[in-house]
């Protein structure tokens, strides 16, 4: 009976020695692939912030242009403006009466209502297009967030399965010494 249970608690041990050899070469091994992926992130790192140092000039492209079409918006509306102004006052010079006088008056607010209205639908046009320039290059820089994201999400599955082989090599472990007290207490009565 003894010579059975030192046989047992010999391939017990040797078992025991295997799964324990086992274990470190598995927390190696998770050691270099950790390493591995932290590269791989920092490397990843290095994609994301040019694209978005693109997306930045791209921006500043987009917003450079429509400050510059505002700019030219503005020179045009002054410049019509003073014109207009100046055909005006010479008409005026020429009127010979009140009335005349008056409905010049009222042509020059009309006019210049009209002239408000079309300079602010000028204005809107050129947001419009800076926006939906603006929108474009968010699109971009989301699409490449979008591809890393689903790397990350694959990393993690990655993970969680590695985690669960881990979990179970431990409590395999947990049941072989749990055996091998069950057996060394047996022996120990009889």
């Amino acid at each position: 009976m003894n010579t059975e249970l030192n046989e047992f608690l010999a391939q017990q041990k040797k078992g025991l020695v295997q799964l324990a050899a086992d274990l470190r070469k598995a927390r190696v091994a998770a050691a270099r692939k950790a390493a591995h992926e932290s590269a791989a992130r920092i490397k990843s790192l290095n994609v994301r912030v040019r694209t978005l140092a693109r997306s930045g000039v791209r921006l500043s492209v987009v917003s450079h242009g429509a400050v510059q079409n505002l700019i030219e918006l503005q020179g045009d509306i002054v410049s019509s403006a003073l014109n207009e102004a100046a055909e005006k006052i010479q008409q005026m010079a020429y009127t010979e009466s009140v009335r005349d006088l008056a409905r010049m008056q009222a042509e020059v607010l009309q006019s210049a209502k009209q002239r408000i209205v079309d300079d602010i639908a000028r204005a809107v046009v050129i947001l419009k297009d800076a926006a939906g320039d603006a929108r474009k290059v968010a699109t971009r820089t989301t699409a490449a967030d979008v591809a890393a994201a689903r790397q990350k999400t694959a990393r993690r599955k990655v993970k969680q399965v590695t985690r669960k082989a881990a979990r179970s090599k431990t409590k395999t472990t947990a049941r072989a010494k749990r055996t091998v007290r069950k057996v060394a207490k047996r022996g120990g009565r009889r």
